[in-house]
Order: structure tokens, then sequence, then C-alpha cells
């Protein structure tokens, strides 16, 4: 039976390693994320320079739905919205994965997801990536993974691992309580015995 509880003990220790990690490395992050967050990687992009681009023509309508229909093409537009973003008059195309944001102006658009925003200029060349690691890290420590598809599966899995490795660690070391006690027991009877020399014992001669 202790065989058993240790080898189950240190497989589950191995496989919630990860997410005690992950949680632990996202926990510091939701509790500290300003200072963290100058620390991780962000794009950053001069939007102004958008202004600077020379177009015939406004953008309209059916011009900007082509440009958002390519954009993960297997999904169809849920909703079409007039709009202002970042200060500047846009279409906002809705899909299930995320929205496609599009300037009237000059055709740069922006791709939207749930954890990144991709800026794009009117040839389709993607000219800034933008990591929103607020939900990023927060999908992280709720869900286990970083697609939130699976909901909290993994995180529920984790979470009874970790309970059953606490469980198999508790009734371990209640096992080997026990035999600690009868060992130090042992330990300590030996050590009186052995404490000092053995007393001789004195032989008297008989005076004849």
């Amino acid at each position: 039976m202790g065989m058993l509880l240790k080898n189950i003990h240190m497989w589950l220790g191995i496989l919630v390693l990860p997410w005690v990690i992950v949680i632990g490395l996202t926990g510091i992050y939701l509790n500290h994320d300003k200072a963290i967050y100058k620390m991780l990687p962000n794009g950053s992009y001069d939007e102004d320079q958008m202004d600077l681009w020379v177009v015939d023509a406004p953008v309209t309508e059916d011009k900007a739905r082509d440009v958002a229909n390519g954009i993960w093409p297997r999904l169809g537009i849920t909703s079409v919205a007039d709009d202002t973003y970042h200060g500047r008059p846009v279409y906002v195309f809705e899909k299930d994965k995320g929205s496609i944001i599009i300037t009237k102006a000059t055709g740069h658009y922006w791709v939207k997801s749930n954890f990144t925003r991709l800026t794009f200029d009117p040839d389709h060349r993607q000219l800034n990536r933008k990591y929103y690691w607020s939900n990023i890290f927060r999908t992280l420590h709720s869900t286990g993974w970083i697609n939130d598809k699976l909901g909290s599966v993994l995180a529920d899995i984790a979470a009874i691992a970790m309970v059953v490795f606490g469980i198999t660690g508790l009734i371990l070391f209640l096992i080997r309580q026990p035999d600690y006690g009868r060992t130090q027991a042992i330990l300590g009877r030996h050590s009186k015995r052995s404490a000092g020399p053995k007393p001789q014992r004195i032989k008297l001669k008989n005076k004849s």
C-alpha cells in the first residue's frame, strides 16, 4: 500500500508541476501587473503615420468587407458597424474569432482577437503586433491553457491532481510516523546503553 501511494504521489507531482509553475507565474503577474508588464515584449507603432498614406478615395464599405472576408475566411461576418477607433472613423466587422477594424480614410486595419491586435497597412503588410497580456495570463490562470475553448477542463484536472497529491503526501507522512517513532526509541535506548564506559567488576582477592 505504501509503495502504491508513493508512486501515485510521485507521478501526480510530475503531472501537476507545469500547472503549478503556470499558476504561480500568472498569479504573480495578476498581483503585480504594472511592474511585470514593463518587462514583457510588446511592439509599438506610431499610428500618426497612417495619416501620411496617400489614397485616391476613401474606403467604401464593400471594399472593406472584401478585406474582412479575407481574414479568418472560414468564419462569416456576424455584424458590421460604423464607429471610431483611436480617433479615426472606421468600419468594424465582427466575427466569432474577433474584430476587423478598417479605417475609412486610408484602409489601414487592425485584426483583434482576445489575445493579440495586429496592425496592417492597405497593402496587407503587418506593421505591429500587440499582446493583451492581461487576457493571456488571466486565461492561463483560470483555464490552464492559452486556448479557452476547452474551458476549465485542464485547470479542473490539475486542481483535482493537486488535491490528490496533497492527500497522498499527508497519508505517506502519517504512515511514516510510527516507524519514525520506533526508530527514535531504539536509537534512544541504544544511546543510553552506550552513554558511558561499561563498569568493570572488581574482584576481591582473599587474604590467606
